[in-house]
């Protein structure tokens, strides 16, 4: 594959992964919305079912989800903002290139393998 090639594949990639993003927040809001009704209804005492999970214990779980996937997508758009910009690719830490097949894995990736070791990530 070439680089031209690699780099269309990996907006492409970007793209996908924006657009599943934004389809998994519907579906989080769509849960949010159900929960809300039912925490308007008169069953809505449920801290206290041996058998079920609790609506808080949803609701958060619906909210942590929608956050992370909110935080995907800004990782995403900014991979776009440097893909525009020229810098999609290569590492914010020692300026050198990211490895294609680790832009496969994580394509919003700032850091080569290496640096991210070194910061933890």
């Amino acid at each position: 594959m070439t680089s031209a090639a690699s780099r269309t594949e990996l907006r492409g990639l970007l793209d996908e992964l924006h657009d599943a993003a934004m389809v998994r927040i519907a579906a989080i809001d769509e849960t949010l919305e159900e929960l809300r009704a039912d925490r308007g209804s008169d069953v809505a005492d449920d801290e206290h079912d041996p058998e079920g999970v609790t609506l808080s214990g949803e609701w958060s779980r619906a909210v942590a989800l929608e956050e992370a996937a909110r935080r995907e997508i800004a990782e995403i758009d900014e991979a776009v903002r440097r893909w525009e910009d020229g810098t999609y690719g290569v590492c914010v830490d020692c300026g050198r290139g990211i490895p294609i097949a680790r832009l496969r894995v994580r394509p919003f990736a700032t850091r080569c393998v290496s640096c991210a070791e070194k910061a933890g990530v």
